[in-house]
């Protein structure tokens, strides 16, 4: 039996989780709040797993909110593992991301030294070198980089595509490649790392690249819409991926490469 803890209540990953596992009979999974200062005092030594997935994303950084991402996603996630260290929790996982990176277009290698542009990617980062300096034989740290996670209710990039999707009757046939994860998947490969104790940097993705028209034709499929894909429309999708950022978010190719 493994005793799981989530740190994070309320979270889209985190529930999503919570719910795939509880499908399993050799686990217990609760949710901790992190919001509520009470946390502290919850007794974490009953846990085999602490799954930390609180934190600040979502939200457009300005120079008033700045310091919040560093409070939550650096200081909040090594204040945990500090205290979940102390009281004997085995494995902790943390959820990082491929913001680290700094990086709208490429491919992704493990050799590729991260760069985050972001306050959401620097505080990711910084985060990730503390819970590396308090990994041990006793103590054992996996950081996960997911690229975009999707599923039904998810947040974040993948709600522009569910947009363009109910808004648009046609849309550019313009090929390109993705990483993205969907949540299930995501969940279970948290399950094989507690499962298997494995420790340090992961890349969790789904096994094909995604091309933005089929998924955006994929989701249209889905709330019974049609969506015609034209290549007449390239040529202007090429310009808004050359000068724009949103452009480059979804028609770039950003890739995981996938290791053999």
């Amino acid at each position: 039996m493994k005793n799981i803890l989530i740190t994070g209540a309320g979270s889209y990953i985190g529930m999503c989780f919570e719910k795939y596992i509880k499908e399993f009979s050799d686990y217990t999974v609760e949710t901790l709040d992190m919001i509520n200062p009470e946390w502290e005092k919850k007794d974490f030594s009953s846990f085999d797993v602490i799954y930390h997935v609180a934190g600040i994303a979502h939200r457009k950084e300005t120079e008033e909110n700045a310091q919040l991402y560093y409070d939550v996603n650096r200081d909040l996630t090594v204040k945990v593992a500090e205290k979940a260290k102390k009281e004997g929790v085995k494995l902790f996982v943390f959820l990082s991301s491929m913001s680290v990176y700094g990086v709208e277009e490429g491919v992704i290698t493990r050799e590729t030294a991260p760069n985050p542009k972001s306050n959401y990617g620097k505080s990711k980062i910084q985060a990730e070198e503390k819970l590396s300096e308090l990994a041990d034989e006793n103590f054992l740290v996996a950081i996960m980089r997911p690229p975009m996670v999707y599923g039904e209710g998810c947040k974040g990039n993948y709600q522009m595509l569910v947009k363009f999707a109910k808004m648009l009757p046609v849309f550019p046939d313009f090929r390109n490649e993705r990483s993205m994860v969907h949540v299930d998947n995501l969940s279970k490969f948290v399950k094989d790392l507690i499962d298997n104790e494995k420790t340090g940097l992961f890349f969790p993705q789904d096994e094909s690249y995604t091309c933005t028209c089929q998924m955006v034709k994929e989701i249209g499929k889905s709330m019974g819409k049609n969506i015609k894909l034209l290549k007449i429309m390239n040529p202007a999708v090429s310009i808004l991926r050359k000068f724009t950022t949103v452009g480059k978010k979804a028609f770039g190719d950003l890739i995981y490469k996938i290791e053999d």
